[in-house]
C-alpha cells in the first residue's frame, strides 16, 4: 500500500507541439533515451517499430503522429517513455520530458467535449485536464492512446516475445 500512496496524484509530463501532456506515474515503467528502432512493415504510421530493451522487444509509438501532429526530427531531447498498460508494455516517443508533477483530484477537470460528435484525435486520448499553478496539462488515458488494433498488435508481439523465451 505504501508504494501506491507515494505515486498518488503524480504525473510524468512531456511536451508535444505546444501542449503539455501528463501520464499517471503508475503506468510509467521507465524513461529512456531515444534508441534505434526496427521498423515493422505495414504497421500504422505512428507505430514506429520495435526496440530491444534489455532483451525484451517493445513496440514504440510516436506520440506526435498518434495525435496527427506534424512529425519532427528526433533530437537529443527525444525520449521514450516505457509504459505498462494492463499486460502489455509499449514505448511512447515524446519530444521532451518536462517534469513529474503532483496534481490533486480537485485540480482535475473532465475532458472537454466540444460537441456530441467530437472525435478530434487529441481529445479522445485525454481523460482530464490537470491544473498546475496557472498551467494546464492534458492528462492522457494510456488505454485510449493504444487503440484496439494496436492492442491486438502489441499482444501479438508480446506473445511472440514470450514464445522465444521458452
Amino acid at each position: 500500500m505504501g508504494e501506491f500512496d507515494t505515486q498518488k496524484g503524480k504525473y510524468v509530463t512531456f511536451q508535444s507541439g505546444n501542449e503539455f501532456y501528463g501520464l499517471k506515474i503508475q503506468y510509467v515503467s521507465e524513461i529512456i533515451v531515444y534508441q534505434e528502432i526496427t521498423e515493422i512493415p505495414e504497421s500504422p504510421e505512428y507505430v514506429k517499430g520495435l526496440i530491444n530493451l534489455r532483451g525484451k522487444i517493445i513496440p514504440v509509438v510516436d506520440v506526435r503522429l498518434r495525435f496527427r501532429q506534424e512529425p519532427i526530427p528526433y533530437t537529443d531531447r527525444t525520449c521514450i517513455i516505457v509504459i505498462q498498460v494492463n499486460d502489455y508494455v509499449v514505448g511512447l516517443i515524446v519530444e521532451k520530458i518536462a517534469e513529474v508533477v503532483e496534481i490533486q483530484d480537485e485540480n482535475i477537470l473532465p475532458s472537454p467535449s466540444i460537441g456530441k460528435n467530437d472525435n478530434s484525435t487529441k481529445n479522445k486520448f485525454v481523460s482530464g485536464i490537470g491544473k498546475v499553478g496557472d498551467e494546464v496539462k492534458l492528462l492522457l488515458d494510456p488505454e485510449r492512446l493504444l487503440r484496439d488494433e494496436d492492442v491486438a498488435l502489441m499482444e501479438h508481439l508480446n506473445e511472440e516475445d514470450s514464445l522465444e523465451e521458452e
